[in-house]
């Protein structure tokens, strides 16, 4: 009998967290792209009045000596920024938020959305503009490079902002407190981490500065359509479902090995901490798992 209270209390308070998130998303209207749109025909404008040859060099030579300027002064400590950038990566930064699975998947809904359109419209954008990295145009003696030097043609945008920023933008609107003031602090906190992360890839000379705002824009407004087109869908809701679980002890064990294929391969802290957020969730599903069978 107490069992059975323990485990209704648990999928009540499971539902209340899914429902805040649901609640949180009708809120989010397309107005919220006002914002994102002007920034990006700021840009477009910018370089199409000051073009100057092809695009490609004027889009190197207009944020070349801010590129090394920003460089400089955020590579103060470098190893500490290339374990930020990676957050930008989907492999180690999806594990911090793996936990909200089987909470809110509603709030996932919107993220594997809005990963898969990310993944695309980033493809795309590379190979349209096809803008040489830093290290291809720009003296590498002259800036900060952390790892292997990048000397492809993709630089624009920047992949790591746009994920990094998207789930942000996702996490930011789906726990948004009701308090004024507490949700400017919120918004606040959450937007910083994402031009931290976005901005390492400044740092560690992967990307010029425009790329990462053009990322972190371009994230935020694939997160709002990913959080509008979910709105009314729930085709995630199977996962709150126990007998299901074992497909997602799966998922997490295949996506540690990854993670751990990654660590083997850098040995870097932030290797360490997406796979013990991996190891967390494992353990609170074989958990909730193991109760579910015993009752």
């Amino acid at each position: 009998m107490i069992k059975t209270l323990a485990n209704q209390t648990e999928l009540t308070k499971g539902h209340n967290l899914n429902s805040i998130v649901e609640n949180n998303f009708k809120k989010v209207n397309l107005k919220l792209l006002i914002v994102p749109i002007v920034i990006l025909l700021f840009f477009i404008c910018f370089f199409l009045f000051s073009m100057e040859g092809s695009f490609v060099n004027t889009y190197v030579e207009s944020q070349k000596d801010l590129f090394l300027n920003l460089n400089h002064l955020l590579s103060i400590y470098p190893n500490l920024e290339y374990n930020i950038s990676y957050l930008g990566d989907a492999l180690v930064l999806f594990p911090f938020v793996f936990i909200f699975l089987f909470l809110t998947p509603k709030l996932w809904e919107a993220i594997l959305t809005s990963s898969l359109i990310t993944l695309i419209t980033c493809a795309i954008l590379k190979s349209f503009f096809a803008v040489p990295r830093p290290a291809a145009m720009i003296d590498m003696s002259t800036f900060t490079i952390m790892g292997r030097p990048n000397i492809l043609h993709t630089s624009l945008p920047s992949g790591h902002a746009m994920t990094a920023f998207m789930v942000i933008t996702i996490l930011l609107y789906a726990f948004m407190p009701k308090k004024k003031a507490s949700k400017i602090l919120w918004s606040v906190i959450l937007i910083t981490v994402g031009l931290v992360i976005a901005f390492s890839r400044v740092a560690v000379g992967a990307h010029y500065p425009v790329d990462t705002i053009i990322g972190c824009t371009i994230g935020y407004s694939i997160a709002i359509f990913g959080v509008k087109i979910n709105t009314k869908l729930n085709w995630l809701y199977w996962m709150k479902n126990r007998k299901f679980y074992p497909i997602i002890m799966l998922i997490l064990s295949i996506w540690a090995y990854l993670v751990i294929m990654k660590l083997i391969k850098h040995n870097m802290v932030i290797f360490y901490l997406s796979l013990l957020a991996l190891i967390a969730t494992f353990v609170v599903i074989v958990n909730k798992y193991a109760k579910t069978i015993k009752a």
